[in-house]
Order: C-alpha cells, then sequence, then structure tokens
C-alpha cells in the first residue's frame, strides 16, 4: 500500500519520521534561545561598573577645615542649585563651636559632615611646612596617638549630626604619623578614605581603593578649567573628587564666581553628571564593586 501525501519515496519510513521529530525539536530550541541555526551562543553580557540613572560619571564636592567661607559662600550656592556636598570639619576650628548650629542645619538639608581631624596634624618635615606647629607635628605624634584622636573625632561629629556611617579625608593627604601608617588604625571606622592625588580624576572604578581616593585641591582657577576637568571624568566614565578651601575667602580660595559656574554647570546636567555627598558616592562604589567582584578571575588564578 503506498502512502499517500509528499515527502517522497522515504517519507514514511519511520526512521525518517524520526529524524524530522528531531531536526524539528533543535530548531525550536534554537529559536527559543533566540538564535538561528548555525550561529554560535551569544556571549553573556558584560559586566560594567554603572552609576546611578545611567550617569557618566560622578562628581564629589568637598570642603576641608570648616571655615567661615563655605558657610557664607559656598553652603548657600549649593542649596540654590539643589547639590549635597560634603564638608569635613577639624573639630578644632573656632568655626566648630562658635557656629555650631550653621554645621548641624547643613547636616539636616543632607550635605555630609566628613573627619578630618580634631588637631589637623601634618608633617613639618616636608618642603614648605615651616607653618606646621610643633604639637601639631605629625612627625612626633604617634599612630596610637593619630588613631585615639581621630575616632573622638567621629564621635563629636555624631554629636553635631547624629549620623553613624563616615568618611575621612587625611589632612594634606600624610599618613605616617611618628613614622608608622595610622590608617590601618582606624579603616573600620569608615566607608572611605581620601589621601593623595592624582589630580582629582579616578583612573577606573572596579580597581579603585575606598580607603585611597585620589583628590585635587584646586585654588585660584576657574570655573571653565573646573568643568574641564569633570568632562574628563565623563570622558573615562569615573569620577572625579573636588576638595576646596576658601569660596570667595580665606585661604587657597577658588572664587565665588568660578565655583558658581562650575555649579551652575552641574546642575544642568544632572543626567550626565552624578553630584552627591562623597559618602553616598562611595556607598554605591563599593556595592558595585562587590556586584562585579564574582565576575573578575582572582589574583593569581589559573
Amino acid at each position: 500500500m503506498r502512502h499517500v501525501g509528499g515527502g517522497g519515496a522515504h517519507a514514511g519510513r519511520p526512521g525518517a519520521v524520526a529524524h524530522r521529530v528531531l531536526a524539528a525539536t533543535l530548531l525550536a530550541g534554537l529559536l527559543f534561545a533566540g538564535l538561528r541555526p548555525g550561529a554560535a551562543p551569544a556571549a553573556e553580557p558584560e559586566q560594567r561598573f554603572a552609576w546611578p540613572d545611567g550617569a557618566r560619571a560622578a562628581v564629589s564636592l568637598a570642603y576641608d577645615d570648616a571655615l567661615d567661607s563655605q558657610l557664607d559662600n559656598a553652603l548657600p550656592a549649593l542649596d540654590r542649585h539643589g547639590i549635597r556636598a560634603s564638608f569635613y570639619l577639624q573639630l578644632s576650628n573656632p568655626s566648630v563651636a562658635r557656629r555650631m548650629a550653621a554645621w548641624r542645619d547643613a547636616a539636616r538639608r543632607g550635605h555630609e559632615l566628613g573627619n578630618h581631624s580634631l588637631f589637623h596634624q601634618c608633617a613639618r618635615s616636608k618642603p614648605e611646612r615651616d607653618w606646621v606647629e610643633a604639637h601639631r607635628n605629625l612627625d612626633t605624634t604617634s599612630a596610637e596617638q593619630m588613631r585615639d584622636q581621630v575616632l573622638l573625632a567621629n564621635t563629636m561629629l555624631t554629636a553635631i549630626d547624629g549620623r553613624a556611617e563616615r568618611t575621612y579625608t587625611a589632612p594634606f593627604g600624610d599618613t605616617l604619623a611618628g613614622g608608622r601608617d595610622y590608617l590601618p588604625g582606624v579603616r573600620a571606622a569608615f566607608v572611605a578614605i581620601k589621601v593623595g592625588s592624582n589630580g582629582g580624576v579616578v583612573e577606573a572604578m572596579d580597581r579603585l581603593d575606598p580607603y585611597a581616593v585620589p583628590v585635587l585641591a584646586p585654588s585660584g582657577v576657574s570655573g571653565a578649567q573646573l568643568i574641564a576637568i569633570v568632562k574628563q571624568a565623563a570622558r573615562q566614565g569615573t569620577m572625579v573628587n573636588f576638595t576646596f578651601h576658601g569660596i570667595g575667602g580665606d585661604y587657597l580660595g577658588v572664587s565665588s564666581q568660578a565655583h558658581e559656574e562650575l555649579l551652575r554647570f552641574l546642575a544642568a546636567n544632572r543626567r550626565l553628571f552624578w553630584t552627591d555627598t562623597f559618602l553616598s558616592i562611595m556607598q554605591h562604589v563599593r556595592r558595585e564593586q562587590a556586584r562585579l567582584k564574582p565576575a573578575s578571575t582572582p589574583p593569581g588564578a589559573p
């Protein structure tokens, strides 16, 4: 008896039917996986460091030493543009006691109060450091003394703003107290630490050490120069850490006009640049680094 229908002389053989079923099953599996027959399997999506809401870079604006010009000029400008920043208080500065209510109010409005030590100790032995007072010379301060003082500064800051998480900026980037690195003794108390400088723009976020974040301390620069540095961070997809001192006054100053130009640029480009407190940025950095870590090959692995 002859079979009716297409498929040729061998269409009715049991083996041919089985082959057709198998081929159809394989084709369906390929289509389900989003592949074409003969195409190589799709590679796993590349895991890359990402900023919130698709931003191209992060910008940290910080202000060291608890200076009056920061409260008088920088803070009102930041609030006017809706930008949050970090203020690193030297707790022995008379401005902290004299204007305690203003610093506390800044924290209430979302700004970070960071730790900049009690007495701003730095090494008198370095060039052009004749102004360092003997009792604040890091060369003659022990690592244990610096540890105790930095941790006490955290307690004092908590009394001001009620917060527990904190970041630290080492005065002048000096870390040797009596010839020994004091940072290992305080690391556990901080989310991140700023120390050293390479122009302030981080080279690669996945390799950034949260306890050795580079900074840039601009002085006497224009708004255009500050904006150019922000654009450099965007080209690299990383972050820039500005550490200002005087704004329109005090020392190591940047003019109020240059500062205003930078803030205006950042406010107009919020989708490109995520500007926030150093604490918030570094909390995100640490989460992203933890997310990416399993996908990377540990050093020394085969």
